[in-house]
């Protein structure tokens, strides 16, 4: 059940705020104290490295990761047709981990355009599981939902169970090494991820956003939206890869970041309803303030110490979106 105009309005207000102040005032949120006087100044100073080199990177990576995610969210739940559909759904995410986590466990060091042999093995790994999960899912009609999501529990399963194989045979260092890549971090220092991640999230966006009135056909079912024209096996097909891959991307660089893919989407469609039109930019927009917000947090909570960004979005989004959700069932009730 859609909020009243107003309503969505101020939400709407609120969302933009979120959004445009995540870019202003992070960047001198910290336990070294920056001024953007002697910054602008001075570009070799300490103060211009903490921001251009440090801090703006890392807001710029955390709100690709978190609208990427959002917006992946938005599209397999549109594509599932399921409100509890996640970016990691499809098990494209536990074949990233399963790839890290042997990466870390033979200890191969192989670098490639800068990337560690941990990122490298995640991408293979997420491209690995893309491949089986559209092998098994693929039909003369298109993609079948239930298919896909089993292939994907099934994908997810297996991953994991060799997942805590490797954990049985791993050393401490290791084991310490895998959990805190699992639990998702977004620590890193100059441009160079966030703008590969850039360049993987701008054409996938662009393609979503380009489609959004063939999403609006999809959720009403894929019978009636090929009654109006639409290519359904085609925008499935495409949809399904270019989310996966930017997935596998965004888990190669992260870790898996929980609950932002599920709890911005369905926020969003709480308040302004299933118009795509309105989700997806919003989803981007919300999804990367969100997280920036988040990674902020967990920077600064424990400082000089770090809480895995994972941890957070769970503990912010989980209480507020259940929040959201009993107070929609009582207004459905009313």
């Amino acid at each position: 059940m859609k909020r009243s105009s107003s309503a969505q309005k101020i939400y709407l207000s609120i969302i933009l705020i979120l959004g445009f102040t995540a870019f202003i005032i992070p960047p001198f949120l910290g336990g070294q104290e920056v001024h953007v006087y002697r910054a602008l100044k001075d570009f070799h100073s300490l103060d211009a490295r903490i921001i251009f080199t440090i801090r703006l990177p890392r807001i710029l990576f955390a709100f690709m990761v978190g609208a990427g995610l959002a917006l992946v969210g938005a599209v397999f739940q549109a594509l599932l047709r399921n409100d509890l559909a996640t970016p990691y759904t499809l098990g494209v995410s536990s074949g990233g981990a399963l790839g890290a986590v042997l990466a870390i466990k033979t200890g191969l060091e192989i670098h490639f355009l800068g990337f560690s042999s941990v990122v490298l093995f995640s991408i293979a790994g997420s491209m690995i599981s893309l491949l089986i999960i559209y092998s098994v899912a693929r039909g003369p009609y298109g993609m079948s939902e239930f298919t896909l999501i089993l292939a994907g529990v099934t994908i997810s399963l297996t991953a994991s169970a060799f997942i805590l194989f490797i954990h049985y045979l791993a050393d401490f260092t290791e084991t310490y090494r895998m959990v805190r890549w699992l639990m998702g971090g977004l620590s890193i220092s100059g441009w160079q991820v966030p703008l590969l991640l850039l360049l993987a999230i701008i054409p996938v966006a662009g393609y979503f956003i380009f489609r959004i009135q063939a999403f609006n056909l999809l959720v009403m079912g894929r019978d009636l939206a090929r009654s109006k024209g639409l290519d359904v096996k085609k925008l499935q097909t495409y949809s399904f890869f270019l989310s996966s891959i930017l997935i596998g991307v965004i888990v190669s660089l992260a870790g898996p970041i929980g609950f932002v893919g599920l709890i911005v989407p369905h926020i969003l469609r709480l308040i302004f309803g299933p118009d795509h039109r309105w989700l997806f930019p919003l989803s981007i927009i919300f999804g990367g303030a969100f997280l920036i917000w988040c990674d902020t947090l967990a920077r600064l909570l424990i400082y000089p110490a770090e809480i895995p960004v994972g941890i957070i979005t769970a503990l912010s989004g989980g209480p507020f979106f259940i929040y959201l959700l009993l107070r929609y069932k009582q207004i459905a009730r009313d």
